[in-house]
């Protein structure tokens, strides 16, 4: 194990705090809130197109901690592997969460490896923990969404579902999907230098964009209601949905981020979101609204109004 920590952990994701080899890592902070988020990565398969489990791991964790308005810091990093896995497929995972890591500026500090018995953990497990700083007068939070707010979306919706689930079943559509997987602390900082009050950021991942809406509706206390007409949807992944009996609503995503801010100031979002890569197409898809029983309803194409509500069951499972 020393080993293997030392020849390929701290090799791939070398950096000055990692390197002080301690049982935890040291770090100096500035001024303004910290906050802290981790999330535990699954996926299946581990490798996909668009991205792997690996990059995963560091993109959804800086997101968790984009979404508060905060600069994401420092990563830590915990691997669970099984017994016989591949040490090819670990060191191109580890290799994709250091470039993955080196590309965000948000380096991996401290970490752990275990090893169980081999069948117990579906060849690799990682969770992540990330750490960042919000500015002083950033109040970005999923309970405040107002009446009349707008909600926007950053780009097309469904990739890194529909790219997990093409891969896994070896489906060929025609058009190529990949994942929308990206960090989006960037993205997030652009619209924060845009000078508009945000109210709401969340990344909608699993899940996807129905879930992320209800459960703000139910933590700001209003309704959403959202047009069909204008939802950014690839062909590829509607095609793909209505192949397999699937709502583009409910997909995962993992580089998409949803905003919700206050309508004069809308468009303002919207441009600022446009001029950044990570937003070149998103699009204002429905507003919130006053409703006490926080629905979320969305107008259909066909002229008609539905629910959109949360799903049931699991829909795709070890997707993120």
């Amino acid at each position: 194990m020393a080993q293997l920590i030392d020849e390929l952990f701290v090799a791939a994701l070398a950096n000055p705090l990692l390197e002080q080899m301690n049982d935890q890592a040291s770090f100096p902070v500035t001024a303004g809130r910290m906050v802290m988020a981790t999330d535990s990565h699954v996926v299946t398969p581990l490798f996909f197109p668009g991205g792997d489990i690996g990059s995963l791991a560091v993109h959804g964790t800086v997101n968790d901690v984009a979404m508060s308005g905060a600069r994401p810091l420092y990563l830590a990093a915990g691997f669970i592997l099984e017994e016989g896995f591949p040490l090819a497929d670990l060191a191109r995972v580890v290799a994709s969460m250091a470039e993955a890591s080196r590309e965000a500026g948000v380096p991996v500090v401290t970490g752990d490896t275990k090893v169980v018995e081999r069948g117990k953990a579906d060849g690799l497990f990682i969770t992540t923990t990330g750490v960042g700083i919000i500015p002083d007068g950033v109040e970005i939070s999923g309970d405040r969404a107002r009446p009349g707010d707008r909600i926007l979306v950053n780009g097309m919706l469904g990739d890194h579902g529909v790219a997990i689930m093409a891969s896994r079943e070896n489906l060929d559509f025609g058009t190529p999907v990949v994942s929308d997987s990206a960090a989006l602390h960037g993205l997030v900082a652009a619209m924060l230098g845009s000078g508009v009050e945000l109210h709401c950021l969340r990344d909608p991942t699993r899940g996807g964009l129905a879930a992320t809406l209800n459960e703000l509706a139910q933590q700001s206390g209003v309704g959403m209601l959202i047009d069909e007409a204008a939802l950014p949807v690839r062909e590829g992944v509607r095609a793909c949905c209505e192949f397999l009996g699937l709502d583009p609503l409910n997909v995962a995503n993992e580089g998409k981020l949803v905003a919700i801010g206050p309508p004069d100031a809308a468009e303002r979002l919207l441009a600022a979101m446009r001029a950044h890569p990570l937003g070149r197409h998103a699009a204002m898809v429905g507003s919130v609204i006053e409703d006490d029983h926080n629905f979320v309803q969305m107008d259909t194409a066909f002229g008609g109004r539905r629910m959109v509500d949360w799903l049931s069951g699991e829909q795709l499972p070890r997707i993120c």
